[in-house]
């Protein structure tokens, strides 16, 4: 190995070890931290930075188990450092297909990065013997670190899902597959999945999900045509679902708030459905409101969507009293649902924070239904599956909201459920007081 590739090697490595370090300490999600790290690797080993720092979210709590036991007694907490270090050398020898010595030896390397050189033997010795040892720590492990989740998640799995939750658990250890929703306006299923076919890639059309294409493997975005000319978006058939609800209770011609709107894949789908007159789209996040800006210039879909910077909840500071006939509430919440999306959920999220999303949800639905004409749908949704998020949820706002009636049954989709995300949507109606 020459030694410009031999230092990209280990440069990769300590990038991808300062982003463990970020989330670790909770210094923010990769949404954000992961565009900035790929700019301090070289551009052909940016997807390779994804990969592994994705990799490790998924089985931090694996891996973590198999460093504990090799280790014996914890290091220091400001030797955190060294710590993931052995953590991302066992995560590349166990669930890549790393050479077994380039993963021992790269890591290592790494050690001078750190100025660490005390650490250098010891992480070497912990590194062979996880490949010495390897049945033996495996059978050692708890069960939470098996299933490579949070133990105050699995309790919550347990309590809410007693026949599945290890299923759901399985799942969000999976690497979801990559979904298209292609523009009505533009195009059809058939017929981009034959441009497609023609740029060499293949996907499925889903049953159930008139707009979506499972591509068989993800891609660049730059790879898919038209999508710069907006023939087609990056969205989960779960997500994509939304539309369904509301082109089935909705009438024609309606006026739609999409409250916590941002990405903005929702208001985007809704405008190019063509199903309503006018849309607004409201985000308390003006960072991701400008992601929707982007969305929709786009897509040329700006001038259909009406975007507003405020906290849904303030009603009195942005709505102008006109009823809305549709409230479209994507409520923020655990994320539960897009674990395989998004596995530094495992790290960033915590139970405590259950109870403070399940009363801004309350809050969100109380301050919107305030918004809605008489006869108008209300569709609620989050990426969730957790059942204080959802099912309690609404039962609680159906037995404070005498107005409010269930149009059909709560839907609670697992992930991986026909190759989709989790997510959980309740269509009710505003009765005549």
């Amino acid at each position: 190995m020459s030694q410009g590739i031999e230092e990209s090697a280990t440069n990769l490595r300590y990038q991808c070890l300062q982003l463990m370090l970020r989330l670790q300490r909770h210094g923010g999600s990769l949404t954000r931290l992961l565009p900035e790290a790929q700019l301090l690797v070289a551009a052909g080993e940016q997807a390779q930075l994804q990969a592994w720092i994705f990799g490790w979210c998924r089985w931090t709590h694996e891996v973590r188990g198999l460093v504990d036991q090799l280790l014996g007694k914890p290091l220091k907490t400001r030797d955190l450092d060294v710590y993931l270090l052995m953590q991302l050398g066992i995560f590349q020898l166990r669930h890549t297909p790393t050479a077994k010595h380039a993963a021992v030896d790269e890591t290592v390397k790494v050690i001078k990065r750190l100025k660490k050189p005390w650490a250098k033997g010891l992480i070497n010795a912990v590194l062979r013997n996880y490949q010495r040892q390897l049945d033996q720590l495996e059978s050692s492990l708890a069960p939470a670190e098996q299933l490579s989740h949070p133990q105050w998640l699995i309790n919550r799995y347990k309590k809410n899902w007693p026949d599945r939750w290890e299923a759901i658990c399985s799942a969000n250890n999976l690497q979801a597959a990559m979904c298209l929703r292609v523009n009505r306006l533009k195009s059809d299923t058939a017929s981009y999945q034959q441009q497609l076919h023609d740029a060499g890639m293949s996907a499925e059309i889903l049953d159930g999900v008139p707009d979506a294409l499972l591509l068989d493997a993800p891609v660049s975005v730059t790879r898919l045509p038209g999508f710069t000319e907006g023939y087609v978006s990056v969205q989960d058939a779960a997500a994509q679902s939304a539309i369904l609800w509301l082109k089935k209770y909705s009438p024609v011609g309606g006026r739609l708030l999409d409250a916590c709107a941002a990405p903005g894949g929702k208001s985007a789908h809704a405008a190019e459905s063509g199903h309503f007159t006018q849309i607004v789209a409201i985000d308390s996040d003006k960072d991701r409101l400008e992601r929707v800006s982007g969305t929709l210039q786009r897509l040329a879909l700006q001038d259909h969507v009406q975007l507003i910077h405020s906290d849904a909840t303030l009603i009195d500071q942005w709505w102008d009293k006109v009823p809305f006939n549709t409230v479209l509430l994507d409520a923020p919440c655990s994320g539960t649902g897009v674990i395989r999306r998004h596995p530094d959920i495992k790290l960033l999220r915590r139970d405590a924070d259950i109870a403070s999303l399940v009363q801004l949800q309350r809050a969100l639905l109380d301050a919107l239904w305030q918004t809605l004409e008489v006869q108008g749908v209300f569709l609620y949704a989050t990426c969730s599956t957790l059942k204080d998020e959802n099912e309690h949820q609404i039962t609680a706002f159906l037995e404070r909201t005498p107005d409010a009636q269930l149009l059909e049954a709560t839907l609670q989709i697992f992930p991986g459920e026909n190759s989709m995300d989790g997510f959980f949507y309740a269509a009710m109606k505003k009765q005549t007081s």
